[in-house]
Order: structure tokens, then C-alpha cells, then sequence
């Protein structure tokens, strides 16, 4: 086994990257409105190589390129894996890649690892896809430009095993076409934290049950940001409304002024004047619920120490409550969005690859990064882990990954913020009320699909 690391590599990356982020930005801006011109030169040098990676990788099988007739005769084949990865995890991956050749004595490998941070990932590649990295991490708000432009290999080895470790929204999030093409291995999304002296664990459960208790007179039960497009949504997408379409890609579609956005409006009005309610502005829901004045609150693990040091064993942390629309109780479906492994398209090894990326990202890689970096892993039997379990903001946000709706990685998700924090700004100040929802909501939908010339 054999190692590559060099310096002098990582800062030409970096300068390059400077130097042409206009020209990859430009590329994407044209993937997204479907133009294949931008990336036909890519897939004309790679289409050769595309097809031995990807051919016949649709099922669990995925054995396809070299390496897989190398494992078939029990030979030992050599493999050269170019990963890129953060700078603070060098030395994690580092230790993984020795782990994983091993765990492999069918290959004999020749690691090039460099410092290529996730933001910088895609970029790079769709400047030079042949010699970009063979493993890589990427957002998975970058799935759609990179998957339309041909530069990811879709993940198939062992691929019922993985879809097994995660929740929905998980799967979603790596998922293009049906096809999933990177491993989630942490998400960035928001939950609920409660006062167990306040609420049970049962009542914690739907939020019509939080909302019906007494907690006195002087005490909250509920807190949101409604007024904030990170949060409002989790109302529009528990009633059945689509953001960009069914799968969130569409930029022409936004549903929030159907029946069931009326409903989902109407219910965020009745919320957001019931006295129990407290709208999160200016940090006045996290100081209320430190003084026990509030039962419960949605906000993230970066709340977490403070919280746990003032509530202690008080302090719980839960996915978030169902609510009823409609006569039906269904669980508020929040954004979130994933940090993830995937393989290049023309890599020369699709197998060793795909391997090492699920190694990368597999039930001890994540374990590792949270103790390491306080990473919150997305694999769903970690929340059963004893080094996890007094953690509850991590299990909260690993539960809540069931339900919750990938963010759309589509370029028109830049005309929904606005739009959307102007609705629930306006409901809070009382300028929305059920008589002039309908017409509001309209206005909300249009400008969110409303394409804004370049």
C-alpha cells in the first residue's frame, strides 16, 4: 500500500480553483437551465471510460470495470484511489484507507489523498473531470447540476444494505432518477427541544396534545421561527405541498396555494395567535425556555451546550411533533440537507471506489467523525449506540432525518427565501389574516416560481 500526499499539489488546487470559479459557476448556471453545451466537451473525453463504470451498475451487483475480474479470479489487482477530503480529516482519512486495504487484500492500493474541502469538490470536478479525485465528498445540494452533466457514478454495490441505514429523507437527499449517487454521512437540519418537567415523552408526540396542556399562566408551551423560510416550510410540506415539484426539481411548480397550502396557512394563523404560542425573534424563545418559561422550542444541535448546562437533566430532545390538517395527523417535514461520499464517473477502479466511499461514510467512519468533530451521523442504528445515546440533540436530529424533505438543490431555490419570509412575516404581525390567506398564498407561489432574468 502505498500513500501520495503532496503539498505542492494542494496549493496549485487551490489557486486553480480561484482562477476559474467564474467560468465553473457560468457552467452551472447553464446545467441548471438544462443546457447540455456546458458539460458535452466533459462527456465526450469521458464517455469511453463512462461506460465501462456505469454499465450494468443498476443493480446490488456493481461488479463492472477491471477490479471486478481481478476479485473474480482471486487475484490481486492494483488500484490507484485519488481521494479528496477536508483538511481537518487527513489523518481520519488516512486512517480509513489503511483500515479499508486490510479489510481488501484483493487489491493492492496506491492512495493519492489531497486537501480538497466539500465546497471546492464539485467545482473541481466539473473543471477536470479525468483528473479529478475517484472519491470525494460532495453536498447534496450538488447532486442535480453533477448528476446532469454526467460526472457521478451511480451507487450500487451493496446498495439495498445502505438504503437499510438511513432514513427516508436521507436517501432522498442522494437520490436523482432513482438512483442514489453518495453515501449520507451527516445532515444539517432542525428538531425540537422540550422541558421534561413541562411535557412527557408521549405528549411530546403531536403538537395539538402540547398545545391543549396548561403549563400556567406565565409559561409557553410552543415556539417556532414562522417568520424565518427555513422554517415555515415544515407546515406547507406536512400538509402535502410540494416545493418545486414532487421531488423538489421542477422550478416551475410550487403548490403552497392549493387546497392544502390553505389549510397548512390556516393552521399556521390559528398557531400564531393562540396565546400558548411565542414566536422565536431576537433569542427570546431560547431565554424563556433556560428560565423554564417555555415548554418547548425548534432550533439545532449549535444550542445544545448552553441549553444542556442551564436544564440539564431537564432538557429533552425529540423529531419534531405531528400536527393535524385536515383531520389528518402527519409529521412536520422540515429541510435538510446532507454532506455525502460519491464516486467520479470515469473513475478506472467503479468497484474499489464505490467501496472505499461506503467505507468512508460506514456506521465506525461516522462514529469516528463525532467523536473527532462533533459530526452528527445520519446512519439511523447509531441513535442505538451508548457513546451516542446521552447525546439527545444527536439522536433528534438522526430521528428527525426520517421525516424530514430534502432541500431543493435547483438554482430557483434563491426565489424562495424571500417570498416565503414575507408570508411568515405576515401572518406574525397580523397583516395575513384567513380572510386575505387565499390571495397572499398566490402571491407567495408565483414569485417563488417567478424565473428572474439573468
Amino acid at each position: 500500500m502505498t500513500f501520495v500526499f503532496k503539498e505542492d499539489e494542494k496549493v496549485k488546487m487551490k489557486k486553480v480553483l480561484a482562477l476559474t470559479m467564474a467560468t465553473v459557476l457560468s457552467v452551472g448556471a447553464l446545467t441548471a437551465c438544462g443546457s447540455k453545451e456546458a458539460s458535452s466537451d466533459a462527456k465526450a473525453d469521458t464517455t469511453s471510460k463512462e461506460t465501462t463504470a456505469t454499465t450494468g451498475n443498476t443493480s446490488d451487483d456493481a461488479s463492472t470495470g477491471d477490479d471486478t475480474n481481478a476479485t473474480a479470479t482471486g487475484e490481486v489487482e492494483k488500484v490507484n484511489l485519488k481521494v479528496w477530503c477536508p483538511e481537518e480529516e487527513m489523518e481520519m482519512t488516512q486512517q480509513l484507507a489503511e483500515t479499508f486495504q486490510a479489510a481488501h487484500p484483493e487489491y493492492e492500493i496506491t492512495w493519492d489523498i489531497a486537501v480538497v474541502g466539500i465546497d471546492e469538490s464539485a467545482a473541481n470536478l466539473t473543471t477536470d473531470a479525468d483528473s479529478a479525485a475517484d472519491v470525494f465528498h460532495i453536498p447534496s445540494g450538488s447532486i442535480a447540476e453533477l448528476t446532469e452533466a454526467g460526472y457521478l457514478l451511480p451507487i450500487a454495490y451493496d446498495l439495498e444494505n445502505i438504503k437499510s441505514m438511513y432514513g427516508q429523507g436521507a436517501i432522498e437527499a442522494a437520490t436523482k432518477d432513482d438512483m442514489m449517487y453518495g453515501v449520507p454521512y451527516t445532515p444539517n437540519s432542525w428538531f425540537m427541544y422540550y422541558n421534561t418537567s413541562l411535557f412527557t415523552e408521549d405528549e411530546v408526540k403531536s403538537l395539538e396534545t402540547m398545545m391543549a396542556k396548561d403549563l400556567g399562566a406565565d409559561t409557553y408551551n410552543f415556539s417556532c421561527t414562522i417568520s424565518n423560510s427555513w422554517y415555515i416550510e415544515a407546515f406547507f410540506y406536512a400538509a402535502g405541498c410540494q416545493l418545486f415539484g414532487p421531488d423538489g426539481t421542477d422550478p416551475n411548480v410550487c403548490t403552497w396555494n392549493d387546497a392544502n397550502g390553505l389549510a397548512a396557512g390556516n393552521y399556521i394563523i390559528e398557531l400564531a395567535n393562540n396565546p400558548k404560542y411565542v414566536e422565536d425573534k431576537d433569542g427570546i424563545a431560547g431565554a424563556l425556555f433556560k428560565e423554564g418559561k417555555l415548554g418547548a422550542l425548534c432550533s439545532g444541535t449549535w444550542v445544545y451546550p448552553e441549553f444542556k448546562e442551564v436544564l440539564g437533566d431537564n432538557l429533552g430532545a425529540v423529531a419534531l411533533p405531528t400536527i393535524n390538517i385536515n383531520g389528518a395527523d402527519a409529521h412536520l417535514s422540515n429541510f435538510a440537507d446532507y454532506k455525502l461520499m460519491a464516486v467520479k464517473s470515469n473513475t478506472a477502479h467503479p468497484l474499489a471506489a464505490q467501496q472505499f466511499a461506503q467505507w468512508l461514510a460506514n456506521e465506525e467512519a461516522q462514529l469516528m467523525r463525532y467523536k473527532e468533530a462533533g459530526a452528527v451521523p445520519s446512519c439511523l442504528s447509531l441513535q442505538e449506540n451508548p457513546e451516542l445515546s446521552s447525546d439527545v440533540a444527536t439522536i433528534a436530529l438522526i430521528s428527525q432525518t426520517e421525516y424530514a424533505t430534502p432541500q431543493p438543490a435547483i438554482s430557483q431555490i434563491g426565489a424562495y427565501w424571500t417570498p416565503a419570509q414575507a408570508l411568515g412575516e405576515g401572518i406574525i404581525n397580523g397583516e395575513i389574516t384567513a380572510a386575505n390567506l387565499q390571495e397572499k398564498l398566490d402571491q407567495c407561489a408565483t414569485a417563488i416560481t417567478t424565473v428572474t432574468a439573468e
